[in-house]
């Protein structure tokens, strides 16, 4: 029924109806595995079973669960493609950040990498980043894994560990990140991030400022709101300072002067303080990015013991959406030539209003099916969704459930 309703609309939204016994999120959907719509939607998992990526061969077990569909999107890099939305937005950064923060020789402050590879360890995607064990964020029915020991990167930050530990002190990382989620205009399971980190030694901090010699990075004291049990308040000041003054510097190069921006706390495992920042962009307040002060102790264990630093993360998708008027995440990965053209423009920070590319009005259908008692989530059937129907399928939501009263605890029938 999903994929008839798909094949007869350019504009289809799927709305589900489930009757199920309970929803328990977090595990992955064992019942579908053997029909033949999950078996497209599931690498398969057979004893020895290989899946192969950007040349790499890697053994599957009980956590892989890859879909053909996200493993097509995989290499595509979309912000390395010219002339693309993300890709302007990426030079863009780049143009800002080469121009305003030069080296002692003349050369740009900042590095970039743009073309690491996507697949990282789990120790590289969570424990590098002080993130416990037991954090939600490591959930399997939230990631893209290709066994227990390595992943689809779930964020840019997987990389900050061993740029610092590679001798580097300020640099910028953009890819595609990859997480499981919902289908509609404003989610999908692929998109881009540009991450970047800078740190200071005591005199870069300092320098320029009255009796500075006599002021230190670090102290022995006790984790408060306001800063890590190592970190003296001077410096966290000094180095929060100069982030909010970067991040209002690039958001002004991106959105124009006289721009209102405020600060939210936040929490991130691997930044304290950490803050969220907001802009008011045409009368409404919008979050573009998270940042913060980095742990101490990552940054001790990559080598930099001597130093102090802050981090920032912005999604590229979000930041075009708000700057080109681009309504659907999804129009990212057209390749409508009507889409494409709109953005190529002589001039990188020229001001884009992207044209929509069709009038026609939306196919709503409506679905039922039953739900195992247990080991389901409902990113699977997402991914079952996108598999089969491809972008086509707009939006899914979950309008009813239903739990007959005499059959509680009984397994549902064939």
């Amino acid at each position: 029924m999903v994929a008839s309703a798909l094949r007869r609309g350019a504009h289809a939204y799927v709305y589900l109806v489930s009757k199920a016994s309970h929803i328990s999120r977090g595990h992955q959907h064992q019942a579908w595995g053997s029909r033949p719509a999950a078996a497209e939607c599931a690498a398969q998992r057979a004893p020895g079973s290989v899946v192969e990526l950007l040349g790499t061969s890697y053994p599957q077990d009980d956590y892989s669960n890859l879909t053909r569909k996200v493993l097509t999107r995989v290499g595509r890099n979309l912000h390395n493609q010219q002339h693309h939305p993300l890709w302007l937005i990426k030079e863009r950064v780049k143009e800002h950040f080469y121009k305003q923060y030069v080296g002692r020789f003349g050369t740009p402050l900042f590095s970039v990498y743009d073309s690491l590879s996507p697949v990282v360890t789990t120790w590289q995607n969570f424990d590098s980043l002080l993130i416990p064990a037991d954090h939600p964020s490591r959930k399997k029915g939230d990631n893209y894994y290709l066994n227990r020991t390595h992943m689809l990167r779930a964020h840019t930050s997987a990389h900050q560990w061993d740029l610092l530990h590679a001798g580097l002190d300020a640099f910028l990382v953009v890819g595609d990140v990859y997480r499981r989620d919902q289908i509609d205009s404003q989610h999908y399971p692929i998109f881009h991030q540009l991450e970047a980190v800078r740190l200071f030694s005591k005199h870069e901090l300092f320098a320029g400022i009255k009796d500075g010699d006599s002021l230190q990075l670090f102290e022995q004291s006790s984790r408060s709101a306001q800063k890590q049990e190592t970190h003296t308040m001077e410096a966290v000041k000094f180095v929060e300072f100069d982030l909010k003054q970067t991040l209002t510097r690039l958001v002004a190069h991106l959105f124009g002067d006289g721009l209102e921006i405020r600060w939210v706390d936040c929490y991130f495992p691997f930044t304290h303080p950490s803050f969220e920042m907001e802009i008011n962009f045409h009368g409404e307040w919008l979050e573009v990015l998270g940042c913060g002060v980095m742990e101490q102790q990552l940054v001790n264990s990559a080598g930099a013991q001597d130093r102090i630093g802050w981090a920032f993360g912005l999604g590229l998708e979000r930041l075009a959406m708000i700057l080109y008027d681009i309504p659907d995440i999804r129009l990212f990965w057209s390749e409508d030539e009507r889409f494409l053209k709109q953005f190529r423009v002589s001039n990188m920070n020229q001001k884009v209003k992207f044209q929509p590319l069709s009038k026609y009005p939306p196919m709503i259908n409506d679905i039922s099916f039953w739900l195992p008692s247990e080991n389901y989530a409902e990113n699977d059937f997402y991914d079952l969704v996108r598999t089969i129907g491809g972008d086509l399928v707009e939006k899914v939501d979950l309008i009813d459930k239903f739990e007959h009263p005499k059959v509680q605890n009984t397994p549902p029938g064939p």
